[in-house]
Order: structure tokens, then sequence, then C-alpha cells
């Protein structure tokens, strides 16, 4: 029995179970009393409807569950920012879905439900994949207009990819089943198909009251913009469904004779689940983000038949690269080794730290991936770039910036799994969400900001505590320490992982033994985009 093991082992699955529990919640939306009154009017939630319209027992993955967390409190929170987003399987065909949740705030557009609504639409961009939108909302949050509505990665960006999306051939479908009023109007009429549930569902540029204010006319809103109108008179609709199981089973029928796809062309064999137990990473993963591990053995309980080709495995050693399979897709591996590690010449570097030696092999690595077309995994655990004299003196920057150069370069698709620090310039050198990944998603033991929560609260407390003496305040040992603690914890709570993914940071917090499925399922994604662009490195600094 290994102590250690079990104590990582307790204290990650509690880490888990406190991930469930959040989830739990956050899938309750505007509350239960919220989802009743949907279902009085004879419509499901936005999730029911998601359930619905994908295939059973197939493969799912959820972006951005954790938007919103913690945020807009004095508006009355944004639970998942309002809109569900997930990728998923109709009718075999993998495909992004977008649904307003009417149970919190009517379906009304938050900042945070614009930015989750562009991300879901990138995904869509960059792996040319089919989007459903199921449309239920009453439009800009107007208290907040002014940080939702003028801006460029703002509302109208979203009409904008619209249009941009259907001339890149993108399949585009929305679904109106409820409100749909304003600016918003026009995200499902350039859609490519359009339909709207009857009695239900409208869409109008402005609802009654506001015709009639601003014209004078008097009109009800069904007439003013229901399903018959929009089906019978204006032609704004393409089909008309009686109620939400109609309009997703329309849905799936039309998705169903979508053509194949061009295909990026990435390799793949039957797959192989890992020799050795994924469940042993809750033992392996240390309950300290300062501990020493191995990364090589969180790596063979990710990969398939545990197999991992290391390249230049005696060189640059605080990063491991390679060649493995997941889910019987080829990737290189690019991971942080987070244990103490010893040079050929005897020198001892730091586990989770970039080197000069560890930058180089990055580097080339990523070219070589690009050069056979190898899909890029990135498992984080990085405090940063080494510092000091001598690692200045050997060029650390120019070093470092030869591998950022690689990575921000990078045609083929990346992924990111951010295990655990992902600190200052390391986050970007690994393919923080600054650099494109088609995915990234952190496990619950993930802390990202600019430095460790020990280091920055002692710069922090520096700061006050020189504040605080320059006002003539006396600072004993005792004030000094409760100073520390208040400025640890609130540094600590934005270096957690839910405040990353409340942010879209991060795609979301996920359990470690999903990464195989999230790194599949991307691939998959990534497979219906071939690669366009020739891989230049550019000027590199030699």
């Amino acid at each position: 029995m290994d102590i250690n093991f079990n104590k990582n082992e307790d204290h990650n699955k509690l880490l888990l179970s406190d991930l469930k529990h959040k989830l739990t919640k956050v899938k309750l939306g505007g509350g239960k009393s919220k989802i009743e009154k949907q279902h009085a009017k004879g419509k499901m939630t936005a999730r029911e409807r998601i359930d619905y319209l994908l295939d059973n027992n197939t493969d799912v993955i959820e972006i951005a569950a954790f938007a919103g967390e913690g945020m807009y409190k004095e508006h009355g929170g944004c639970p998942s920012g309002g809109v569900i987003v997930k990728i998923g399987y109709i009718q075999g065909k993998q495909c992004i879905v977008v649904a307003n949740d009417t149970t919190v705030k009517a379906g009304a557009w938050f900042p945070i439900t614009g930015k989750k609504n562009l991300r879901a639409q990138e995904i869509a961009i960059e792996n040319k994949l089919p989007i459903i939108y199921l449309v239920d909302s009453a439009g800009v949050y107007l208290p907040m207009q002014d940080e939702i509505f003028p801006d460029k990665e703002h509302f109208g960006r979203i009409f904008r990819n619209n249009a941009v999306m259907s001339s890149m051939g993108i399949t585009q479908i929305s679904a109106v089943m409820g409100s749909c009023v304003a600016g918003g109007a026009y995200l499902p009429i350039m859609s490519d198909e359009a339909l709207i549930v009857d009695k239900t569902a409208s869409i109008f540029l402005a609802g009654s009251y506001l015709v009639k204010a601003a014209i004078g006319e008097s009109i009800d809103n069904e007439t003013l913009g229901g399903a018959t109108t929009h089906c019978e008179i204006s032609g704004v609709t393409d089909y008309k469904a009686k109620d939400d199981a109609d309009a997703l089973d329309k849905i799936k029928k039309i998705v169903a004779k979508i053509g194949d796809f061009d295909k990026a062309g990435f390799n793949r064999i039957e797959p192989k689940k890992p020799k050795l137990d994924p469940k042993d990473i809750y033992g392996i993963l240390p309950k300290s983000r300062s501990d020493q591990y191995d990364m090589l053995e969180i790596i063979k309980r990710l990969v398939d038949d545990s197999e991992f080709e290391e390249y230049k495995e005696g060189y640059g050693k605080t990063i491991i690269t390679g060649y493995a399979r997941i889910n019987g897709w080829a990737v290189g591996i690019v991971a942080n080794q987070r244990k103490l590690v010893k040079t050929k010449k005897g020198e001892m570097q730091f586990g989770g730290v970039i080197y000069n030696d560890s930058a180089d092999k990055s580097t080339r690595f990523i070219a070589n991936c690009n050069q056979k077309k190898i899909p890029l995994v990135f498992l984080q655990d990085v405090t940063g770039f080494m510092v000091g004299s001598k690692s200045e003196h050997s060029g650390i920057i120019k070093d470092g910036a030869k591998m950022v150069n690689a990575v921000s370069n990078s045609v083929v698709p990346k992924f990111t799994i951010v295990i655990g620090n992902s600190y200052g310039a390391g986050n970007y050198a690994m393919c923080g969400k600054a650099y494109d990944p088609r995915l990234i998603a952190a496990w619950p033991s993930a802390e990202l900001a600019v430095m460790s929560g020990n280091s920055a609260a002692k710069v922090l407390m520096q700061i006050e505590k020189a504040s605080l003496l320059k006002k003539g305040e006396e600072i004993d040992e005792k004030k000094e320490k409760e100073l520390f603690d208040k400025v640890k914890a609130r540094y600590d709570e934005q270096i957690s992982p839910y405040y990353a993914a409340s942010r879209i940071w991060t795609d979301g917090v996920i359990d470690p033994l999903d990464t195989r499925k999230w790194i599949s399922m991307g691939i998959e994604a990534a497979n219906h985009a071939p690669i366009e662009k020739p891989f230049n490195l550019g000027v590199i600094q030699v």
C-alpha cells in the first residue's frame, strides 16, 4: 500500500466530487420553478431539446458549462452563460448545437452569453462543423447593453459569422422555439434553413408594444411574427413545426441528408484502451501543485495500449515529446515533466520549468508533427521558463521565442489539457487559449495565473504593506500574516479552474477520465477541415 498514492487519490476524488456537484447545480439553469414554467407552456428546456436532438448512447462533450459561474451576482447570475453548447452526433453526423436557456433571464444575452456563442461559432468555423441553433431568447440584456452590443466581439459579430460560415459552405440550421426579437431575428434567417414552432415561437424586429409606441399600430405578437405569418405570408421561415419535438425531428431529417465532407486525413486505426488503469491518475497526481511526479505515468494512462514513442528522450528532459494514439488517432504529445531531472552534463533541472534545451526540442517536435500532419496534444503543468543569469546568458528568451513561434504557426489542430500549473509565459508556450487550441480543458487540479498563489501573494502583500507604511500604519508580524492570508485568498480564487472556465479561458473543467473522449472527438471534428495553409515558422531567432 502506497500512503501518498492513497492520499492523492482521496484528494483528487474529492475535487471530482465537487466538480460533479457544481455540474448538477449548473444544469438546473434558472432553477426548478423556471423549468416547470417552461414545461407548463408545452416547451422543453434547452438541455432537454439538445438531448432529444442528439443520437442516443453516443459520446457528447459540453462546451463552457461553467460560463458565467460566480459572475453578475447583482443581476441574479447567469448559469452556463444562459446558453447551452454541446458537440455530439445527429443521425451519425458530428455537429455542434447551441440552445438558448430561457430559464435564465428569458434567454437574454449577457456579455458572457455573446462570448460563448462566438466560441461555438469559432469551433464550427475552425472545424467546418455543421452548427444547429435552437433559438429562444429575449435578446440583449438591456441593463448591460453597453457590454454586449457595439464592439467587434459583441452581439453583432454573431450575424457576421453567420454570413462568413455560409460563404464557407458550413451547414447552419435554426429552429425558432420561443422568442426571437430585434437584431437576434437575423441569426435564424441567416442560417441555411429555418424552422419555427407554431403558437409558442415568434420572430420580429420589434414586438407589439414597441410597434404601438413607434408607429401607433395595434397588433398582437402572433399576427405580427408567429409561425403562420412567417411560413405563409412573409416567407421568412422554411418549415412550421407543431411543437418542440416536431421541430427537432425535422432537424434530424435535414441533417440525415447532408452529404459527406472533405477530410483532413488524420491517421486513425482501430482504437485500444490504455493497458494501465486510467483511474490510477487520481493517485499519481499529487495533492500539492508544488510536489513532483512523473508525467510519463499520466501519459501511459491516457494513450492507446499505454504505448508512447518518446522523441529525444535523453535531451531537454523537462518537456516530454513523443508519438502515441488516442482512441485510434495518431497524436504528437508535448507534456511538462514534473519530476527533478538530470542532464548528461550532470546539471539538475526543476520539473515543470522550460529550459533552453526543452524549448529547442519542443520547437523541433512541433515542426515534425506539422511535417507529418499529426495533431498535437499539450499536457500543461508548467511554472514558466527558467530564470537567472545562466539562462539569460544562454538565450532563454530566444529559445522560448522559437517555441512560441512554432506553437503560433502550427497548422495541425492543437488540443490543450491543463493538468496542474499553468503560469505566465509557460501557459503561452504550452498552447494556452491565446494560441488557438481547437479545444482546451482543465482538470479540477488545474491552476491558471500569471504566477503561483504564494509568489503572487508575497509580491502583492509587499505592495500593500508599503502602501500602509506610507500612510503611517504600523505592521507587526500578526498584521503582516493577516494581510498575506487576505491577499492569497483573493488570488487563490482567481487561479481556480472554475474562475478560468467561467470566463471561457478554457472550454471546461473535466474529469481526467474524460480526457481521451475530448481529444478524440476534437480530432474527429478537426478532420472535417482539410489543412489549407502551409506550415511556415517565419523568421526564427538563432
